[in-house]
């Protein structure tokens, strides 16, 4: 009952003042010690009995109590929530007074439970609390274990979509109208907007032969939502394609769309992409929010000196700019971060993307098109014809328009770019295997931002503890560095949803291009001997930067392990 939130159940019963909190605690670290069942350490530690807990759990939503279930459903309630609903949402209907349902539940700290099954089931829900054996011996009853089927849903009037006879004989208007339900509208609506509300970047809708899974990710991490009954998932899906103007009817090839919303009185848009799996599409969104997005370099979180070296290096006249770290790492953003510094009126600025993120005023930005041959070395020799100043290629991929980067370079822009590679120095070496000729990078690179995205410790349940030498070692850290300081972690509320992180920082590592350096490029280096240049020349590496992170009190051992 209580699995799936213990971190909600640890703030319940310290709220109610009724245990001890010190031995809350010594029990919820065990719990975390240990895994398994806070509920049942709790109860065997004799702290508190199920019933007494049931009953705090009832009083904290505001329902009952029901000690004792009824052992028989009449079967005109059971008919009331299908099997899907009732399994998926491990729920028992007990009983219906005017038009409100009232259901007994498992997971009642859900905190989406109440929403997701009123929609469900489109009528007002009353939740009651009981023994959770009891329930789920009640589901088990009266709606089996067998396979569900969903076009014997009755409170889902669609179409099955699971059956791949029935879904080939839909038209395109049968989808159409799926897709225009009123029901379908409001809980597409409230998936995106909750998603958006919760900071996620990206919404999964996923679809399986038994479930359809809808999954978003904040700060890195998928977070999954309470699934809707598979039978869904096409119109669902339908109704994401008619948002962004694509052709509902084609479920063979992969699409790719945008749609823009406004929610709170912001701007949202969303960049879809459809893939046609075994089991129906999967559809995922990618959240460009244009009001949260920080493009101020300034606003990342950019140590001083690595802050002021890119602002030298980016108002330069002539050279190239690389921002390298893996897909999700925030390099798009450092870019038009410093696009926007050099966004003046006596300066032209271009920029070839895939696709374009955010639209910013002053800057000619063009979206490639391979499928209409415009690809980013072909929109790269096209703008040096246009009489540019700055140039922004959203990413180098082949060596055609690294080639083509490199001569804007030469004959007087300025160039910023990004490439997929583990650190600074791995950004030479790439374009070195891509063809281009070390001499012509030694000319033409100024800097090189490595950069990475690090979850950080929730402030509101971050907790100090000393690193044993074993975490010391993994860091490559001695204590003497620790000069006494903790280091800290989250041990998980309802502000963090009880991951222990909210938010994300940037780690950075910023390589300038100095004489030295160019000349060992030149000589054809390995990149260990750049490495090796670049810290005698001052350049902190990520795992350094990662490390300062977690001294001041701002993220893990874990993240800064997992991406540096």
């Amino acid at each position: 009952m209580f699995e799936g939130h213990p971190h909600i159940l640890l703030d319940l019963l310290l709220a109610q003042d009724a245990i001890s909190p010190p031995a809350l605690r010594a029990v919820f670290s065990a719990y975390q010690a240990t895994g398994g069942s806070f509920a049942k350490l709790l109860f065997d530690s004799g702290l508190i009995d199920q019933p007494t807990l049931l009953r705090t759990v009832a009083k904290h939503i505001g329902s009952d109590y029901v000690d004792r279930p009824p052992a028989t459903i009449p079967a005109e309630i059971v008919a009331l929530v299908s099997a899907t609903i009732a399994r998926s949402h491990q729920v028992m209907p007990v009983g219906k007074n005017g038009s409100v349902l009232t259901l007994l539940a498992v997971e009642l700290l859900n905190p989406h439970l109440e929403e997701d099954l009123a929609f469900a089931l489109n009528c007002q829900i009353r939740l009651a609390v009981a023994d959770p054996a009891i329930v789920r011996r009640l589901i088990q009853q009266n709606y089996g274990e067998g396979k569900i089927l969903e076009k014997n849903d009755p409170t889902i009037p669609l179409p099955a979509p699971d059956d791949p006879v029935e879904a080939r004989e839909l038209t395109e208007a049968d989808i159409e109208k799926m897709a225009g339900q009123t029901p379908i509208i409001r809980f597409v609506n409230q998936v995106l907007a909750q998603a958006i509300r919760d900071r996620a970047s990206d919404v999964h809708f996923e679809p399986f032969a038994q479930e359809f899974k809808i999954r978003y990710r904040v700060d890195g991490t998928l977070c999954e939502m309470t699934p809707p009954a598979r039978s869904l998932a096409l119109p669902i899906i339908s109704r994401l394609k008619v948002l962004a103007n694509l052709n509902i009817a084609e479920r063979r090839l992969p699409q790719d769309g945008r749609i823009s919303l406004a929610l709170d009185g912001r701007s949202v848009d969303l960049r879809i992409s459809t893939l046609p799996t075994q089991c129906g599409e999967s559809v995922v969104l990618r959240v460009l929010d244009q009001s949260s997005a920080q493009l101020d370099l300034a606003q990342l979180g950019l140590p001083a000196d690595v802050q002021a070296g890119v602002e030298e290096i980016v108002r330069r006249p002539n050279g190239i700019f690389i921002v390298t770290g893996p897909t999700g790492s925030g390099k798009t953003t450092t870019l038009y971060s410093c696009l926007k510094i050099l966004n003046t009126v006596d300066s032209k600025l271009l920029s070839v993307e895939d696709p374009v993120e955010y639209e910013i005023e002053g800057v000619m930005q063009v979206p490639v098109n391979p499928a209409a041959g415009l690809t980013f070395a072909r929109a790269l020799r096209t703008f040096l014809r246009q009489d540019p100043d700055v140039v922004m290629v959203g990413e180098i991929r082949d060596f055609e328009t690294a080639q083509i980067a490199i001569q804007a370079a030469l004959t007087g822009h300025f160039v910023l770019t990004t490439l997929h590679t583990n650190d600074a120095a791995g950004a030479i070496m790439r374009l070195i295997d891509m063809g281009i000729e070390p001499f012509l990078l030694a000319s033409t690179v100024e800097a090189v931002l490595a950069q990475r995205l690090v979850r950080r410790v929730c402030p509101a349940c971050r907790t100090a503890f000393e690193p044993d030498d074993t975490l010391l070692a993994q860091l490559h850290v001695p204590r003497s560095v620790l000069e006494g300081r903790p280091f800290y972690r989250g041990i998980g509320c309802d502000d963090c949803r009880g991951s222990g992180y909210k938010g994300r920082l940037g780690i950075f590592e910023f390589l300038r291009a100095t004489e030295s350096f160019r000349e060992l490029v030149v000589q054809g280096a390995s990149l260990v001997q750049l490495h090796q240049q670049a810290a005698r020349e001052g350049t902190k590496s990520l795992r350094e930067a990662g490390v300062r992170a977690i001294l001041a009190g701002e993220s893990t051992v874990d993240e800064v392990i997992r991406y540096s």
